[in-house]
């Protein structure tokens, strides 16, 4: 993955294409140009690229893997999701499924600020990323029809969105670390205090920065703590004041490979997220996987209870909390929930467009 930022690239279990797990088939990598895509602002780019990773044969069942904030393709191909997930005989086995796993607008080797634009890059948002998912799979690659979409953190929120907006287009749906309400509260107050942080930094410059700038590793690192790791697994892990430093010196002395225009976009592009208003358009068997420690989406709220009663065909699977899980980290490892995924497999009807 190409690290969004130090402190968060542990805990999200990121890891390089090499060191990934032996028993499913080696990763192909391609790109594919949008022509003169348009973004919801009104802005166009005459060519927008794509870049992707398939696992699998394209005669198997297609399966598009969506991936969280600051990563890409890679950062899905860890030990702890595709290793428990692509492999002979498991869930996602990629000897019976075409497994799509795009790198979405602004991150890994598709289109994005740091390429040359700059802050000139159109802004974009989830909506805008969806679409450009769907028309890589659909005009891109061929498959007018998925088994399933699912996705993680981000890659849940644009499951959600998937489902309104192409209703058709799946037989299930597995939004991960999601909820489907309005982009607020303590997670976004959280996302515009780190945003603001680098922006008002002036090493960053309205963008046009030759070095990257400094305040950049001190706000991620303080969002990185703040929403994601897990309260049980902390405690566990910085039970004295001593060992919690320790923690936090080796967070900001491993460098920042991100650009700092690219994190502000990934990040910003969450603003105008909400699909409370179309869960009803939802077809597909939907199956939202979170886990009871989620400091981005607290279930205790109870907005996700009441959003997931207005899907005809979903369920919530819940993580308990544990000192294993981390928080809104947890779900990328597949060990807690492999099963449920085989199972919705198993009892999702097909579907045609």
């Amino acid at each position: 993955m190409k690290a969004s930022c130090a402190a968060l690239s542990a805990i999200l279990l990121s890891i390089s294409t090499s060191a990934m797990a032996a028993d499913y088939p080696a990763p192909r990598q391609g790109d594919w140009i949008a022509k003169d895509f348009k973004f919801h602002t009104g802005e166009t780019l005459p060519e927008l690229k794509l870049h992707y990773t398939t696992v699998g044969e394209p005669s198997g069942q297609p399966v598009l893997v969506l991936h969280g904030t600051g990563g890409s393709g890679a950062s899905m191909l860890s030990p702890a999701f595709a290793g428990e997930l692509f492999g002979a005989g498991q869930p996602l086995d990629a000897s019976k499924y075409y497994i799509i796993i795009p790198d979405s607008i602004g991150h890994g080797k598709s289109s994005k600020p740091s390429d040359g634009m700059k802050t000139v890059f159109p802004k974009y948002d989830y909506d805008d990323m969806v679409e450009a998912q769907y028309r890589l799979v659909t005009e891109g690659l061929g498959v007018k029809h998925l088994r399933l979409v699912i996705g993680n953190s981000m890659g849940g929120m644009h499951t959600w969105l998937w489902g309104e907006k192409y209703p058709k287009a799946m037989d299930a749906l597995i939004p991960m670390a999601s909820q489907p309400t309005e982009m607020a509260s303590r997670n976004w107050m959280l996302r515009r205090i780190m945003l603001d942080t680098i922006r008002n930094d002036p090493d960053y410059n309205g963008g046009t920065y030759t070095s990257q700038p400094r305040m950049m590793k001190y706000a991620v690192t303080a969002y990185g703590i703040a929403s994601i790791g897990g309260t049980l697994a902390y405690q566990s892990q910085a039970p004295t004041a001593a060992k919690a430093d320790k923690i936090v010196d080796e967070r900001l002395a491993t460098p920042i490979t991100a650009d700092a225009n690219d994190f502000v976009y990934q990040w910003e592009s969450s603003h105008d997220y909400d699909a409370a208003g179309k869960l009803e358009a939802i077809e597909a068997s939907l199956l939202l996987i979170n886990s009871a420690d989620d400091e981005r989406n607290p279930p205790e709220t109870g907005l996700t209870d009441a959003a997931i009663k207005r899907v005809k065909n979903g369920k919530l699977y819940l993580i308990p909390a544990s000192t294993e899980t981390r928080g809104h980290g947890t779900t990328g490892n597949a060990k807690f929930y492999s099963e449920q995924i085989r199972q919705l497999l198993q009892t999702a009807p097909q579907r045609t467009m």
